[in-house]
C-alpha cells in the first residue's frame, strides 16, 4: 500500500478546507490503489455551521453517490485527523474496516472505542478492523496549528484540542 501517497491526497483536501477558513480535515477513500471518493470539512464556521459535514462523512456521501456498488469492507479511508466517534461508527456501519489517519484527535477521537463493550452488532466488527495512525502526522499538525493560530478561525478555539495542538513541537 502507498499510505503516504493517499494521505497526501487527504492533505490536499485539508489544505483546501483551510484555504476556505474551514477546519483542516481531509479524507480520501481508496479501493485497492485507486482513490474512489474524497471529502473535506465543510460548514465549521458559517451561518450554517454544523457537526455533520465532517470530511469522512462528505467522502462517504461521495462514495455512495458515485460508487454505491463497491465492496466496502476492502476499502481504506485516509483522514488527516483521527475520525471522531460519529465518523468512526458511521464508517463502520457502512462497511469500512480500514482506517489510516495522520493526527490524533486528543479531544474527540473515536478509534479507541472498545467495541467489545457495545452491542453484538459492533462486537462482531472488532476482529475485522485495522487502524494505522501517524501517517504524515507532522504535515497534518502544521495545518491544524495554522488553523488554531489564525484570528479568522474560531472553531474549537480554546478547546482541549486547540491547546493540545498548539503545545505540540
Amino acid at each position: 500500500m502507498h499510505h503516504e501517497t493517499f494521505m497526501r491526497l487527504a492533505l490536499q483536501q485539508a489544505q483546501q478546507a483551510l484555504a476556505s477558513n474551514e477546519f483542516p480535515v481531509g479524507a480520501v477513500i481508496v479501493a485497492g490503489n485507486e482513490p474512489v471518493a474524497m471529502g473535506r470539512r465543510a460548514n465549521s464556521q458559517s451561518e450554517t455551521a454544523n457537526e455533520l459535514d465532517h470530511a469522512e462523512i462528505v467522502a462517504l456521501r461521495d462514495l455512495l453517490a458515485h460508487r454505491p456498488d463497491i465492496e466496502r469492507q476492502s476499502l481504506t479511508i485516509y483522514s488527516t485527523m483521527e475520525p471522531c466517534l460519529m465518523c468512526y461508527s458511521t464508517l463502520l456501519l457502512n462497511g469500512i474496516r480500514n482506517f489510516v489517519y495522520a493526527y490524533e484527535d486528543a479531544m474527540g477521537g473515536g478509534t479507541g472505542l472498545q467495541l467489545m463493550g457495545l452491542t453484538p452488532l459492533y462486537q462482531a466488527m472488532e476482529s475485522e478492523i485495522c487502524i494505522l495512525p501517524n501517517i504524515l502526522r507532522q504535515e497534518s499538525l502544521t495545518l491544524f496549528k495554522a488553523f488554531f493560530t489564525s484570528p479568522e478561525n474560531n472553531y474549537w478555539q480554546g478547546s482541549l484540542l486547540a491547546e493540545y495542538t498548539l503545545a505540540q513541537p
